[in-house]
């Protein structure tokens, strides 16, 4: 799951900003391709009114990016890397290439069992036998582990 924290205003099109930085993250994630990641990958855009962000020198035209991955989903070269690109995709929405520089992305893992999937709090195992069961349905290679 992804949280984007912005002034109102800061994007033209907020649902492509939220698309884009979800099909990011299931990218470096590296899952398959699966309904159960695609539908299961989210982004929400909070936008919040004008004065409501504020660094020390009151200057508030900052973005957060919160993004919660299943515990060891990422390691350094994927936290690098997914870091990289939803700043560049923040900084591309907003059409301000400087907004790169006041883009915060903030990494969290979700421990094992605290990931809640259809009112379920889903272990990695459950995760992994849910994916190898929707590749045994499609006949994908791989259904025998993910």
């Amino acid at each position: 799951m992804i949280d984007v924290y912005c002034t109102r205003g800061t994007f033209a099109d907020p649902q492509a900003l939220a698309r884009d930085l979800a099909a990011a993250v299931m990218r470096w994630e590296k899952v398959p391709n699966l309904p159960l990641f695609r539908q299961n990958t989210a982004a929400f855009v909070h936008e919040m009114p004008s004065g409501t962000i504020s660094n020390v020198d009151g200057e508030g035209n900052y973005v957060r990016v919160q993004v919660l991955t299943p515990i060891g989903v990422l390691d350094r070269e994927k936290q690098l890397g997914v870091v990289k690109e939803l700043t560049e995709i923040v900084a591309r929405a907003s059409g301000d290439v400087a907004l790169a520089h006041r883009t915060w992305v903030l990494l969290y893992e979700s421990p094992d069992g605290g990931w809640g999937l259809d009112g379920h709090a889903s272990t990695g195992a459950d995760i992994a036998q849910a994916a190898r069961q929707q590749l045994a349905e499609l006949g994908r290679p791989g259904s025998s582990r993910a």
